[in-house]
């Protein structure tokens, strides 16, 4: 009995000292991010903490300077810290850096929230795109949606919760030794060595201690996605992309051969659509744009008097509206983008529909379609048949009555290279 209670008590001891001891891989995890935050970010940072829980590694250090970004963003970028396994350390770096806006939030959701010295953290008053004031009832709504936000996330890590609703209301914004007094952050560290140095040790809840002794650093670097992302994740660039890529795809189906429009339309399509991935993109609104590009090539083939271009104006409008479903103004189309893309590509489409139509109902210029209706002279008495010269050329003609030498005809049409002609009156 003594045996089993004594065996008991040591595998109580193990769980006990394997709970306050992080079994991590002895690796710190660098994430390096000195951007406004946008879904190439996001995509960077949710891949990087994904990949330090696989590793089963030390901690993830997300270091961190930002004037803000896209709230749908930053939103993935707090729900992948909240559901890491992983210890996430976000330490505003380095000396003169921010972490505005946006950053406020991430700051606030890690595990840990350090700072270096000179830098600063708030203003995170929501803002439209290009820094632009979100105004009337749609100002209050965003404002009382982030405050929500920002409170949840500062009483979930047990922060200054006061505060960060200033920091939203009142666009507040302190420097790293009132944040650290005023209990937003946990740390104040000189540089990386200084910050590992004090998280070593460290206890997090529901993580186990820091056991960051020796540990190896491993730096991330932006991948060519993300580097992509980050250019072309703006709504406004993606929207672009993919008219571009409609105009350059119905350029070279219109006018086959032409090639280079072709080429730039299917990469700038294929960029479009790499973008749509990581926005939140409305599937109607897509449907709608292709459908008026359908509407546009069906003008060249049917005689619609313009009522086909009408309705592709107005889908391609509409499909435009659509597009995005963001819940934030920043996620949304700038109407200074919309309608002037708006206006170029809709008089594209239809400048060239009707140049192709015009060119389908024309008659032809060469060959023997082209002498149709021209005018010629008899060089061989015609009975029934005999010679004309048209052009420049001599061809056989036949006609119902005969036509003397030197008399002017006129081509009717045209039947196994033999002209039927009349005489001109």
């Amino acid at each position: 009995m003594k045996i089993l209670h004594y065996a008991r008590f040591s595998l109580m001891l193990i769980l006990l000292f394997a709970g306050i001891s992080f079994a991590g891989s002895g690796e710190i995890i660098i994430i390096p991010v000195s951007d406004a935050i946008g879904p190439g970010i996001a995509d960077f940072v949710t891949r990087g903490i994904a990949r330090a829980d696989d590793q089963n590694a030390a901690c993830v250090v997300i270091e961190l300077d930002t004037p803000g970004g896209l709230a749908d963003a930053m939103r993935e970028i707090v729900m992948s810290i909240y559901a890491a396994k992983t210890p996430v350390v976000v330490y505003v770096s380095p000396s003169g850096a921010r972490a505005a806006s946006a950053g406020v939030m991430i700051t606030m959701a890690a595990d840990i929230a350090a700072m270096a010295p000179s830098t600063n953290i708030g203003a995170a008053h929501p803002v439209a795109t290009g820094g632009k004031e979100i105004g009337g009832v749609m100002s209050e709504k965003v404002t009382n949606d982030m405050v929500a936000y920002v409170k949840s996330i500062a009483e979930k890590r047990g922060r200054n919760a006061e505060w960060a609703e200033k920091a939203v209301r009142e666009s507040l914004s302190v420097t790293e030794n009132e944040a650290l007094e005023k209990d937003i952050i946990d740390i104040v560290a000189a540089d990386m060595d200084d910050l590992v140095r004090q998280l070593d040790g460290l206890g997090i809840e529901g993580k186990g201690e820091l056991q960051l002794s020796g540990a190896l650093r491993t730096r991330l670097k932006e991948s060519i996605r993300t580097k992509i992302l980050k250019t072309i994740s703006d709504p406004n660039i993606a929207y672009i992309l993919m008219m571009i890529g409609l105009a350059g795809l119905y350029f070279e189906l219109s006018h086959p051969g032409a090639i280079f429009p072709g080429v730039v339309g299917g990469i700038a399509i294929i960029l479009a659509f790499f973008s749509f991935q990581t926005l939140p993109v409305n599937t109607a609104g897509i449907l709608l744009i292709l459908l008026s590009t359908i509407f546009f090539i069906l003008e060249i083939k049917v005689v619609s008097y313009g009522l086909l271009s009408i309705a592709g104006v107005v889908s391609l409008l509409l499909g435009s509206l659509m597009m995005f479903e963001g819940n934030g103004p920043q996620s949304q189309l700038s109407w200074h983008v919309l309608i002037p893309t708006l206006v170029i590509i809709s008089a594209f489409f239809v400048t060239l529909a009707s140049l192709a139509f015009k060119a389908q109902m024309s008659r032809p210029r060469t060959g023997g379609g082209g002498l149709v209706k021209e005018t010629g002279v008899v060089k061989n008495r015609i009975d029934p048949e005999g010679k004309v010269l048209i052009h420049g050329e001599l061809w056989y003609a036949r006609a119902k009555e005969p036509i003397e030498e030197g008399v002017q005809v006129r081509v009717v049409s045209i039947e196994n290279l033999v002209l039927n002609v009349e005489r001109v009156q």
